[in-house]
């Protein structure tokens, strides 16, 4: 998979999947994320193993239906938002993708209009 610049140092980890579930990339935020689990190891292994049942099925799920997942978590006293989705490639669904970044416990709102 190729690699943009800015996507190697995004605060975000960032972990990017084949259709089966196989981690084919991993930005440098995610390897340390995932240190304990064997970070950049963990490239060529399959993402649904890295989950407990009940999120591995989920995450199964998602990946089948080709759906987004975006909700928060909190973790060490940091809160976190998590991104899940689809990606694509020339129009055919080529994996999943997930983007965890740190955010404030409050976040501004705002509507604005067209």
């Amino acid at each position: 998979m190729t690699e943009h610049a800015w996507v190697k140092e995004f605060p975000g980890a960032i972990v990017v999947c084949d259709p089966e579930g196989i981690i084919l990339y991993m930005n440098d935020r995610a390897i340390k994320s995932f240190e304990k689990q064997g970070g950049k190891d963990l490239i060529g292994t399959n993402v649904l193993d890295c989950h407990p049942e009940a999120a591995r099925e989920k995450l199964k799920g998602l990946m089948d239906r080709q759906e987004d997942n975006v909700y928060s978590i909190e973790k060490e006293g940091q809160h976190r938002l998590i991104y899940q989705t689809p990606w694509y490639q020339e129009g055919r669904y080529a994996g999943f993708v997930e983007i965890v970044f740190p955010v404030p416990a409050e976040i501004p709102h705002f509507i604005r209009k067209s």
